[in-house]
């Protein structure tokens, strides 16, 4: 027993000398977390210029899944490049397959999503066979354009008759050919369209617009290839006219503008390609160019083949990971587009089913009826083919995932 009083706190012991670690690299930290003895004294050498994917890669690594190791490899094998042993388009080859190994959605969407565009693709193309058979391949049909072909302009509202009026003049111009406003418009919404993927370097985007483009012009030639037997006399001409090439013209420039703009653009780009396309929808039929077969066939056709080139939408053709959010504007514009548009499809189907009776025999009282569903019609089936093709736009180009939040890791510096 002795009466000496102990302090109670530890005493610290330090094997080494005091030494100012925080000057040395983080790579010449051992795992313990002290400097090594042999570099304490060394020269702070500066990063070299491929650190910053180094930096880059250890936060994706922080919102990866623990068990995904075999991309994080793929990824950290770019960590001790520099710009001296790695070129700019070789890190970006080799970030896009680190990438779509570690995280597929950055590069390609969904496979479910491909999927159902595929699958509304093909109902579309049915749905618009299926207009035209029942137009053109049955005695009320033709008994029904028919009478629509008569007197439609006369019975349009107000706004839209002031609104297809300027698209029912041809522009005389030094070329030999009359210029109609609906193809000056068109080609302009497609000019416009097009500087857009290019100055936003949407290069795969650019290559599925093309494709589109071939496809819907390639589609006009059905006219030439439809046959349109004789049932009834008309008053309307006895050759084929579905599609409706002008109507395909302005739905196709409309879906390009959709398909070009960011996210914040798509909903208001959606909007005006519904309208644009509706005007010149209504506006062949109020020139007595074509029948109502004519313009319900060429929208859908035009969205069918716009989920066809959406459904192949990878790489550069989506928003870049980083950028990638959800929309309301979207959603919302998208729900009320195809909610409406099925509304008033169905509405236009319950009046000719009401007319039906007076089709076979020309009855005055079945050409107001008539009218009406036309127009319902028409404006319906441009709702539903352009809220459709925007709520699938957004679903392939923005699928959200960790890294589509975070960012893909950015390229070398130049030297």
């Amino acid at each position: 027993m002795t009466d000496e009083t102990r302090s109670s706190e530890p005493e610290v012991r330090d094997p080494q000398a005091p030494a100012n670690v925080l000057a040395q690299p983080a790579s010449q930290w051992t795992a313990f977390g002290s400097a090594d003895a042999d570099a304490i004294n060394a020269p702070v050498v500066p990063p070299a210029s491929g650190s910053r994917l180094g930096d880059t890669f250890s936060g994706l690594e922080a919102v990866s899944d623990a068990d995904d190791t075999r991309g994080l490899r793929a990824l950290g094998s770019l960590r001790g490049a520099t710009a001296n042993s790695l070129s700019n388009d070789d890190a970006s080859d080799d970030i896009e397959r680190g990438l779509a190994r570690l995280d597929p959605l950055t590069v390609r969407p969904r496979t479910s999503s491909r999927v159902l565009c595929v699958i509304l693709a093909v109902m579309m193309i049915a749905l618009a066979f299926g207009a035209w058979w029942l137009g053109v391949r049955t005695e009320d049909g033709q008994a029904y354009e028919d009478m629509v072909f008569s007197g439609f302009k006369a019975s349009l509202p107000g706004w839209a008759s002031v609104a297809v009026t300027p698209f029912l003049k041809s522009i005389h111009t030094a070329l030999a050919i009359p210029v109609n406003l609906t193809v000056v418009c068109s080609v302009v919404l497609a000019i416009i369209a097009v500087v857009v993927m290019i100055v936003r370097k949407r290069w795969w985007l650019i290559g599925q617009s093309a494709v589109f483009a071939v496809l819907c012009f390639a589609a006009t030639f059905l006219k030439e290839v439809l046959p349109r037997p004789f049932i009834i006399n008309t008053q309307s001409q006895s050759a084929n006219s579905a599609p409706s090439g002008h109507t395909m013209l302005a739905a196709a420039a409309g879906v390009l503008l959709l398909a070009a703009v960011p996210r914040a653009w798509r909903a208001v780009a959606a909007i005006i390609a519904a309208a644009y396309a509706m005007i010149i929808g209504l506006s062949v039929i109020a020139g007595a160019w074509h029948r109502p077969s004519d313009v319900v066939m060429g929208f859908l056709l035009v969205g069918a083949i716009a989920l066809l080139a959406l459904a192949c939408t990878r790489t550069s053709g989506m928003d870049e990971p980083g950028k990638r959010a959800s929309s309301a504007s979207v959603q919302i514009v998208g729900t009320v587009m195809i909610t409406a548009g099925i509304i008033c499809d169905l509405y236009a189907a319950y009046i000719i089913w009401q007319i039906e009776p007076g089709l076979s025999l020309s009855a005055r009282w079945a050409s107001g009826g008539a009218h009406v569903s036309t127009f319902c019609l028409i404006a319906g089936t441009a709702m539903l083919t352009f809220g459709v093709v925007l709520a699938m736009r957004q679903l392939t180009a923005s699928p959200l995932t960790k890294l589509g939040l975070v960012g893909a890791p950015p390229a070398p510096p130049r030297r």
